[in-house]
């Protein structure tokens, strides 16, 4: 059952003890909606005051935090304002940066790159070139900022365009906050989420933090091995733990964070 840690602090008080008692600390978190608020502009999506430093204060308290994002990992080097910055997971988990800079990708596999090549050429065909954001393995369609019936007339393009491609090239269409995807069927934030506790081991104080639809698989990936959080400024239905309300809500979580590994706020 969804809770609100500000209301319910049974919810959350266990998972802080358990933070100071442990030795290893892992912190998950979305970007868009998550640590920065949604703006009709990307590239000046920029985090709430004082999370940047907030969570480099936790990095440096035994906590591994890692970013996990459908944007391309190298974009929240530029965004995020944490410095150093950390482990970064991009493009829905098909990207990982490293902390020293190393970089991994995950190609799709030659079928599905065809089809997103086609989907480009049929969208760039079809006027919405200003509207698209290409990364690895997938091609993203926003609308945020739009007037609600432009919103529609662009969906009811892409639907039309891509829902044929993705049906033939193996490729998934699906909705975001703002906007529609056409992703290769591979990698999700889920299967980032269980690399990292695969690695962080047994033992371990974990949480999630996410706010859309795609934050989902991330939230089943970590049941029974940790806190889903689900952060945004109204509840959805969703398999996270708690709800927090950002800024203030989300805040106090990461504050909290910090107070149960000592650390100075």
């Amino acid at each position: 059952m969804l809770v609100k840690a500000a209301e319910h602090l049974d919810v959350c008080a266990p998972f802080f003890d358990q933070l100071r008692r442990v030795e290893k600390r892992l912190l998950m978190l979305d970007y868009d909606g998550t640590l920065a608020p949604f703006t009709p502009d990307r590239s000046r999506a920029f985090p709430y005051r004082e999370i940047p430093e907030t969570v480099s204060k936790i990095m440096g308290c035994n906590t591994r935090v890692v970013l996990i994002s459908g944007r391309a990992a190298t974009e929240l080097l530029f965004l995020s304002g944490i410095h150093p910055h950390p482990e970064i997971w991009g493009s829905h988990g098909a990207e990982r940066l490293y902390p020293d800079g190393s970089y991994e990708i995950e190609s799709p596999p030659p079928r599905q790159r065809a089809g997103l090549q086609a989907a480009n050429r049929a969208l760039c065909s079809a006027g919405l070139a200003a509207r698209m954001e290409s990364k690895p393995g997938a091609i993203a369609i926003h609308w945020r900022g739009l007037a609600a019936e432009e919103q529609i007339t662009i969906e009811g393009k892409v639907r039309k365009l891509c829902g044929p491609l993705a049906a033939e090239y193996g490729l998934q269409l699906l909705p975001f906050d703002g906007g529609l995807e056409l992703r290769a069927a591979s990698k999700n934030k889920g299967d980032a989420v269980s690399t990292i506790l695969a690695e962080v081991g047994a033992g371990a104080a974990a949480a999630y933090l996410g706010d859309d639809q795609t934050d989902e698989n991330a939230f089943r990936a970590i049941k029974g091995h940790g806190l889903a959080v689900l952060v945004r400024p109204e509840p959805r239905p969703t398999m996270a733990d708690v709800w927090l309300r950002p800024p203030d809500e989300l805040g106090y979580f990461l504050r909290e964070w910090l107070a149960a590994c000592g650390a100075g706020i």
